[in-house]
């Protein structure tokens, strides 16, 4: 089995570019390549800028590729999707550029991919993990959404050969299991893939493992984090945003946590997975002092498990 292991922005606290806090991302890249890792993801939109040569001779110094691109970014409202596709367009003509890692013989869709997420909503990122007490979406809205989401996929293939992943993303209209549900009967394979995240499913009331084999068709891409359990159940009886749950420790280095990554490795090999997985742990950015250790003690604890 051949799986890359990568990391992303938001381990240093990287999720709003509009957080003053934020570490320069040149920071990211050079902690990224220091821990080990061979790429990283872009990042939200905004964060890393939008220059090839720039960005090109970044990575290329620290040994470095780009793994996906990102759009995190309300995907319901119709007055938002001109900027949808204007990000699109953006970020695609860049990571389409950038440097990439050989691709696996195994791998179902070549990098770099766009990862697509639904955010910005108020009702839901209070309500981040409690399924019975999250509104939904009408009939109507949703489908607004489905239209926005393969309209982004559209464009990603056919004008840069990007390949979209939903992801569904706590705190977001796409995170429930009847939500997963109904996305992927929607949203068909030949359109857009998953990218399925275990910390985002465990936080949603699923079990990680039995989330990655029921749609492992559709597995383009994987994110994986941990949870520490005492802090997720103490969070579950407030009322917090899900950042402020990630701010207060939430999610943790993989393997200290809840998620039991050996059954994840195991289901891995037995389904023959192979491509690319992003480490991932949001955190408070004024607490990116402790990126570094963290994203290289989820490296490590992933290679004793066997990844």
């Amino acid at each position: 089995m051949s799986i890359t292991i990568t990391t992303a922005p938001c381990c240093w606290g990287v999720d709003d570019v509009r957080n003053p806090n934020l570490p320069p991302w040149e920071r990211v890249f050079d902690e990224a390549a220091a821990a080990g890792y061979g790429g990283l993801e872009l990042g939200p939109y905004g964060y890393v800028p939008l220059d090839r040569a720039r960005v090109s001779d970044a990575l290329a110094k620290r040994g470095l590729f780009i793994v996906a691109g990102t759009i995190f970014d309300d995907l319901v409202s119709p007055a938002n999707r001109d900027s949808l596709l204007r990000q699109t367009d953006e970020i695609c003509a860049l990571v389409a550029k950038l440097p990439q890692p050989a691709q696996l013989v195994g791998q179902g869709y070549p990098t770099p991919y766009l990862t697509v997420m639904d955010w910005g909503h108020d009702e839901r990122d209070y309500a981040a993990g409690h399924s019975d007490r999250a509104p939904r979406l009408s009939d109507a809205e949703w489908s607004g959404m489905v239209a926005s989401i393969r309209a982004i996929a559209d464009l990603a293939r056919e004008r840069y050969g990007v390949r979209a992943v939903i992801h569904p993303h706590a705190g977001g209209y796409i995170e429930f299991a009847d939500e997963i549900e109904r996305i992927a009967a929607d949203v068909p394979r030949e359109v857009a893939g998953f990218c399925l995240d275990t910390g985002h499913t465990f936080y949603a009331g699923m079990d990680p493992v039995a989330a990655l084999e029921r749609y492992a068709d559709r597995l383009d891409y994987i994110h994986f984090k941990d949870i520490d359990r005492a802090v997720f159940e103490r969070v579950m009886d407030e009322r917090v945003r899900f950042f402020e749950a990630c701010g207060q420790g939430v999610m943790c280095p993989i393997g200290r946590g809840c998620i039991d990554y050996p059954a994840i490795r195991s289901l891995l090999d037995r389904l023959g997975y192979e491509g690319f997985v992003t480490v991932e742990q949001e955190r408070d950015p004024r607490n990116a002092g402790g990126s570094l250790a963290d994203v290289k003690a989820s490296r490590d604890y992933l290679k004793s498990v066997g990844f």
